[in-house]
């Protein structure tokens, strides 16, 4: 839990932390121990993977505040996820004891949510104000869509959602996005955007993306509110800012400073820890030159490189060299480790994707059944979601204990995010999408048009949401029918017994079992017969419980903490329904990850196989991991194939999938993958290529069944086991010499059909076509073609293809 402390006027002289500076320092190696010591000027720490950063960043923390003798009070430390910030405030603790609360350890967001609930009057809000997720933002974009009539299937509210976040997450205001608007989609995006803002205002609402963008407004458009936090904070340390997009890089720049400002307050002492290497966040619009260009925006900025890595083997170290070397305009930077070469990385070729799911099932299996690796130790990875499917499939149906990170998680589902929609009304009673949420949920009479009524006579008389119904509940509201007025009546009565509840100080957990009692949405679920119901009457359970070990571990850790401790103006106070709210606001899909070490009931203490995109695995490890599906197309995606930058940050996400295992790594591929209820065959990865052959042991090279699939000479590679055919010819590859994979001389049989952009064909099945992109060469070759009303359609050009170049 965080805790906020009032800095004393003077910093007072303190007592070096006991063990002084050797304990420290001794188990560090030099890069590392510069990186802790440094003083000065802004410091860039350049982390490869596993070098032991965290480590870095606690034992400078620790630094600071033992030798130092900085306030803990003076530091603020941001991370990117809940656990991180977890993890190195409890290792911070475990160093200097509980003087360690006093620091902001958070996440952007959360840090960012604590300094506008104190700040939350200067911006004209209360600091009860609700935290909308995307599906709330979606909610209520759909509803200032419909009112200012702008057709839904032109402009779907995901569409308008997703430009008004790149808007704000490049600090563009409402007004700014409405001068700049240049095309009709802009226009629309700008006019949307200027009346979402309005409403969120009305409704005392920030969106995630607010939570920065106003933040950083705040900290430039009032310089008393910008000194309070310089002077607060003398040392600021970012961690993952590679990760960092152009919002969150000003907000850093804004807290920090460059130069010292009109009172003549320095700079505070900045250190940034990154690896532009796994850079991999640019679809959420993170931006890679903030750190490659660290030392252009603070020219006084020492870099410190840190590449002795202590997780991984160095086979698997070697691997993710070769691959991101090949990345243009990359720091030079090798990973080595002292730790050994360990096993060499397994590869195998599926026939498909359910050969493939079947190999890596039997390998977890094998594994455990030897003592080698427990369930837990496990991760499959794979680039989108949809591939976990199959994997769901074969462990179902083998036994297998799995857990899939990503897919719809706990607060997403319907019953929970009904329930906290009823607690969001009760903390902050103006939250206009959550109270429409929760209006007639159970039913109770207040229909569609009732709604729209209200709404109407809310916009007419610049009113919230909450106000009309209590006007319809006065007779106020001309066109709405004695019913629906005492179905509304009863609705505000509702609202206002459970409101009372909050007033006495009744505990979260009391009031989440009153609102499922006294709404009677509970009973409803249990006297339901659709058996979904009875699993969400379940989940409402395990709400309920969250809510108790909230209040439970909040109670432990104020009765722990010394008399230092104060409330700051704004904040929900500790185990408040606020406070709550906010903690469950600010969950991310990386917190839900299973602990490795973590059992789960019935399991024999084995844990689980974690199932996760490569995106979500970013800054986990795992003893043994299988990336799967290394294909272009699949992995590098399609839509980064053409394109030099994107295909860039693809052989980032590459880099970060091999550095998260420890002891073994597998890669697999399959010739033929099923991809919307078709067979699609897609060469394989262009990173299996840059894996050296002599790292790699391939378990299988050819399909099992002639007449489809690749030769055994195709990647993977390596010494083939028997003659496959192509296309109805037969072909026996020998092996290469250095064992990386390669096509073999039967190939030279089948002759690719060579095509360019623009030219015209035409395919047996799917007609005429014109080539609309062309990529790889030789066997690799494939190209994209546009066939009408039978879609575009990706082939490979080698082989027995049933089309003709016109």
């Amino acid at each position: 839990m965080d805790t906020l402390f009032d800095l004393p006027a003077e910093t007072p002289a303190r007592k070096p932390a006991s063990g002084g500076q050797a304990d420290l320092l001794d188990d560090l190696n030099p890069s590392q121990r510069e990186a802790v010591t440094h003083a000065g000027g802004p410091l860039l720490v350049v982390a490869g993977a596993g070098s032991g950063k965290t480590r870095v960043l606690t034992r400078r923390i620790a630094y600071l505040l033992g030798q130092r003798r900085v306030h803990p009070g003076e530091i603020m430390a941001i991370t990117f996820t809940n656990k991180a910030a977890a993890e190195m405030r409890d290792r911070v603790a475990a160093l200097v004891g509980r003087r360690a609360n006093a620091m902001w350890v958070s996440t952007f967001h959360s840090m960012c949510v604590r300094i506008l609930r104190r700040e939350a009057k200067t911006l004209d809000m209360s600091s009860s104000f609700s935290i909308y997720d995307s599906d709330d933002t979606k909610r209520l974009i759909t509803l200032v869509a419909r009112d200012l009539d702008i057709d839904p299937k032109r402009y779907a509210a995901r569409t308008l959602a997703i430009h008004i976040s790149n808007l704000k997450n490049e600090l563009v205001d409402p007004d700014e996005a409405s001068a700049n608007a240049a095309n009709d989609l802009e226009r629309r995006v700008a006019e949307v955007y200027v009346e979402y803002q309005r409403r969120l205002n009305q409704a005392n609402a920030f969106d995630f993306d607010d939570l920065i963008m106003r933040t950083v407004s705040l900290l430039q458009a009032f310089p008393d509110v910008a000194e309070y936090y310089r002077r607060r904070f003398r040392h600021v340390l970012v961690d993952e800012y590679q990760d960092t997009n152009h919002a969150q890089y000003t907000l850093v720049r804004e807290l920090a400073g460059t130069t010292p400002n009109e009172s003549g307050v320095e700079p505070a002492e900045l250190v940034v820890v990154g690896d532009a290497d796994q850079s991999i966040y640019a679809f959420r619009g993170a931006t890679i030159r903030n750190i490659e260009e660290f030392e252009r925006d603070f020219p006084n900025a020492h870099t410190i490189l840190l590449e002795q890595n202590y997780r991984s083997t160095q086979t698997i170290l070697s691997a993710a060299n070769a691959v991101i070397e090949r990345n243009p305009n990359r720091r030079a930077k090798r990973l080595w480790t002292d730790s050994g070469d360990g096993e060499k990385i397994v590869g195998y070729v599926a026939d498909n994707d359910h050969d493939e799911a079947a190999f890596v099932a039997g390998e977890i299996d094998a594994l455990a059944e030897k003592g080698e690796a427990d369930y837990s130790d496990v991760a499959v990875f794979y680039r989108t979601n949809n591939q976990s499917r199959v994997f769901e499939e074969i462990f179902i149906r083998l036994g297998l204990p799995y857990k899939v990170v990503g897919g719809v998680r706990f607060y997403e589902r319907r019953e929970v995010r009904d329930m906290i929609a009823y607690l969001r009304v009760l903390a902050n009673p103006e939250d206009t999408v959550s109270l429409r949420r929760v209006l007639n949920v159970p039913k109770r009479g207040i229909g569609d048009r009732a709604e729209a009524v209200v709404a109407t006579h809310a916009e007419r008389e610049r009113i919230s949401f909450a106000a009309a119904l209590r006007d319809a509940v006065e007779g106020k509201v001309p066109l709405l029918n004695p019913r629906s007025v005492k179905a509304i009546g009863g609705f505000v009565g509702l609202l206002d017994e459970l409101g009372d509840l909050i007033t006495s100080g009744a505990e979260v957990h009391d009031v989440l079992e009153a609102v499922l009692d006294k709404t009677g949405y509970r009973i409803e679920l249990e006297e339901s017969d659709d058996p979904q119901d009875h699993t969400r009457v379940e989940n409402l359970d395990e709400l309920v419980t969250v809510a108790r070990e909230f209040t439970e571990i909040t109670a432990e850790v104020v009765a722990d903490e010394n008399a230092e401790l104060v409330v700051e103006p704004g904040v929900p106070a500790p185990g408040s329904l606020p406070a709550f709210l906010e903690r469950v606001s600010l969950v991310a899909d990386a917190d839900s990850v299973p602990s490795p070490d973590g059992g789960e009931e019935g399991d024999g203490g084995a844990g689980v196989v974690t199932l996760m995109t490569v995106h979500t695995a970013k800054g986990l490890e795992y003893p043994v991991v299988f990336c799967t599906g290394w294909e272009d197309g699949v992995f590098p995606h399609m839509r980064a194939l053409g394109d030099p930058t994107e295909l860039a940050e693809e052989r980032r996400l590459a880099y970060v999938a091999i550095t998260r295992a420890r002891k073994r790594l597998y890669v697999s591929r399959a010739i033929t993958r099923s991809a919307w209820g078709q067979p699609s065959m897609n060469p394989a990865s262009r990173f299996l290529d840059e894996l050296p052959g002599d790292l790699v042991d391939w378990r299988r090279l050819e399909p099992s069944s002639a007449g489809f699939g690749f030769g055994s000479g195709s990647r993977g590679g390596g010494t083939p086991r028997a003659a496959t055919t192509w296309g109805g010819r037969r072909s026996s590859s020998p092996s290469s010499s250095s064992g990386t994979p390669s096509f073999g001389k039967g190939w030279k049989d089948t002759v690719a059909l060579k095509l360019d952009v623009g030219d015209r064909v035409s395919h047996d099945k799917y007609g005429l076509g014109t080539v609309i992109s062309c990529d790889g060469v030789g066997p690799r070759a494939t190209a994209t073609i546009d066939f009408g009303a039978a879609g575009k359609v990706r082939l490979m050009l080698i082989g027995s293809v049933p089309m003709v170049k016109l």
